[in-house]
């Protein structure tokens, strides 16, 4: 088993998640998170630490509360979107813009998972990008009207850096939202998931989503 920047890989198994460090790339505008050594072996008999991230931390789940006050968080996601079959989809060709002609070629079945795989995943998260690729609400509506129930995406948001606020809001909506997720290592086609966000009741919180190729 192989532990870098792009996770823990094993034959089959994609941890497609950011390792959580003091140092690691947030959102600009985001506290970055810290992890404080409070205990220490041998004087303690353990190492103990204490993890103070923000939500929006590396890879992780948006919700309607995310974008409106009163609406359902995190905690009140169906669980179903979090596990089941799901499908990645190539998009490396794509410069800057997912317009809906981007996946009008790909099969989207009422219930799916897609993960969208974007030249964001070759970047990687080395330095904040301003020009990362993002979805376009011609895009956005592909899916809806498809019926997905959750979407990734390997970004900090799907969106633009400026702007476009209803592609984020649409999504939110209708589905589950990942988002800060690393595909480099994954080919298109088709996997199992298993992705859990932090049960808590927030508008967003990091998660650890692994994929399974059988």
């Amino acid at each position: 088993m192989l532990a870098n920047e792009w996770g823990v890989h094993s034959a089959g198994v994609f941890d497609v998640s950011k390792l959580i460090t003091e140092e690691m790339v947030v959102y600009p505008g985001n506290p970055g998170p810290s992890i404080e050594r409070y205990a220490s072996l041998p004087k303690d008999g353990v190492n103990e630490s204490v993890l103070t991230p923000g939500c929006h931390t590396g890879t992780h789940v948006d919700s309607r509360l995310h974008l409106r006050e009163g609406k359902e968080g995190v905690s009140s996601l169906p669980l179903e979107s979090f596990y089941g079959k799901c499908r990645v989809f190539d998009l490396v060709h794509v410069e800057e813009e997912i317009h809906r002609q981007d996946l009008e070629g790909f099969q989207i079945d009422p219930g799916d998972i897609v993960f969208l795989k974007t030249r964001n995943s070759a970047l990687g998260y080395i330095k904040f990008l301003e020009n990362y690729v993002h979805l376009k609400m011609d895009a956005v509506e592909y899916p809806v009207s498809a019926g997905v129930k959750t979407l990734g995406f390997d970004y900090f948001r799907v969106k633009k850096l400026e702007g476009d606020d209803e592609v984020h809001e649409l999504l939110l909506n209708n589905m589950t939202l990942f988002e800060g997720l690393n595909l480099a290592g994954v080919h298109e086609g088709e996997y199992t998931i298993l992705g859990l966000p932090l049960h808590i009741d927030a508008g967003v919180a990091p998660a650890r989503i692994i994929l399974i190729k059988e």
